[in-house]
């Protein structure tokens, strides 16, 4: 395994990241473990989850699976490098009720020891922001987590589905402070999802955010889908059906996704290795959120890590999957 530091920190992380929005729903309790147990035995440390997962059981389920797991022992929890985020609503929060969710200074406490108290850790490595939230100031949202991290429960702070703007003005308000601020953005980037290349990349890395890209698969259609089929093959990043809408976009997407397919056949290489070793490439990605439902899956991600591809290949995957250049040259001269 590969580490390297996320953003401008310290802290070494894989060059993989665990996500685990499955366990609980699509993967059971004993299997989530052994997927965890492989993961580590990988050299994979960084570990990804939400207050949420969990949601078509009941949310908070997944932070709850991981915890057991770390009460096992075994240094399992000072091995892991833990993620998570908070910003939705929450059943033992008052659900339903004012301040239940978003990102007031009264629900970042509350959910951060709710968090606390499922993953059995008295620590979170790495809290991130699950999404903007407009109507709450960033004086008061870095107030509360100055106060989270001066009590040791939070040691980073990072950021979910943000805009390139938000990053900029939430690090103005942390300088401000005299506070590291964000260390990392978590964002919907592959090689058909590329908008963040516009203005969003080009914001991390001018205030040192690591970026680890979830959906590195595009929900399946960079994993060889069956079209007209339920389900994907070789899927290692979410594994869920196929629906209606999946479908729909495979077929407006064929010429694309044929062409590459086709490319990943030339390469003799399975295209969901492709994709992932796409982003292994991308000079601004920290690491890649990988969520296997089965330690198979896990193993086949882990093999991207040793796919080297050459310029020209990379220039090929440009001419299929147009690059989004840096704004404003991306929508004006």
């Amino acid at each position: 395994m590969e580490y390297t530091h996320l953003g401008r920190t310290g802290l070494s992380v894989s060059r993989l990241c665990l996500g685990t929005m499955n366990f609980g729903d699509r993967t059971t309790e004993p299997d989530a473990h052994a997927i965890l147990d492989a993961a580590h035995e990988a050299g994979i440390n960084l570990i990804d989850t939400a207050d949420v997962y969990g949601w078509t059981v009941t949310k908070g389920l997944t932070e709850e699976i991981l915890g057991t797991w770390f009460a096992r022992g075994g240094g399992r929890r000072e091995r892991t490098v833990l993620a998570t985020k908070g910003y939705g609503t929450m059943p033992d929060l008052g659900e339903g009720w004012p301040n239940s969710g978003r990102l007031s200074a009264l629900h970042i406490r509350r959910a951060v020891d709710a968090s606390l108290r499922r993953l059995r850790t008295d620590h979170i490595d790495l809290y991130q922001m699950h999404h903007i939230d407009r109507a709450t100031p960033w004086e008061e949202i870095w107030q509360a987590m100055e106060v989270l991290i001066a009590q040791g429960k939070i040691l980073y702070v990072g950021s979910s589905n943000f805009a390139g703007w938000h990053i900029a003005t939430a690090q103005a308000a942390a300088t401000g402070r005299g506070l590291l601020g964000l260390v990392s953005e978590q964002s919907v980037y592959n090689l058909l999802e590329r908008t963040v290349e516009s203005e969003l990349i080009p914001a991390a890395r001018h205030h040192g955010l690591g970026l680890l890209p979830y959906s590195p698969l595009g929900g399946g259609l960079l994993g060889g889908i069956r079209r007209g089929t339920e389900g994907t093959e070789g899927t290692a990043d979410s594994g869920r059906r196929a629906d209606e809408a999946l479908i729909g976009k495979a077929e407006r997407l064929h010429e694309q996704i044929t062409a590459y397919e086709a490319l990943c056949a030339e390469l003799g290489l399975p295209p969901a290795r492709v994709a992932l070793a796409w982003l292994l490439h991308r000079p601004a990605v920290t690491a890649p959120i990988i969520g296997p439902r089965t330690a198979d899956q896990l193993a086949q991600a882990l093999l991207a890590l040793d796919v080297t591809l050459d310029e020209t290949t990379l220039a090929r995957l440009d001419e299929i999957f147009p690059p989004h250049r840096e704004a404003p040259e991306s929508y004006a001269w």
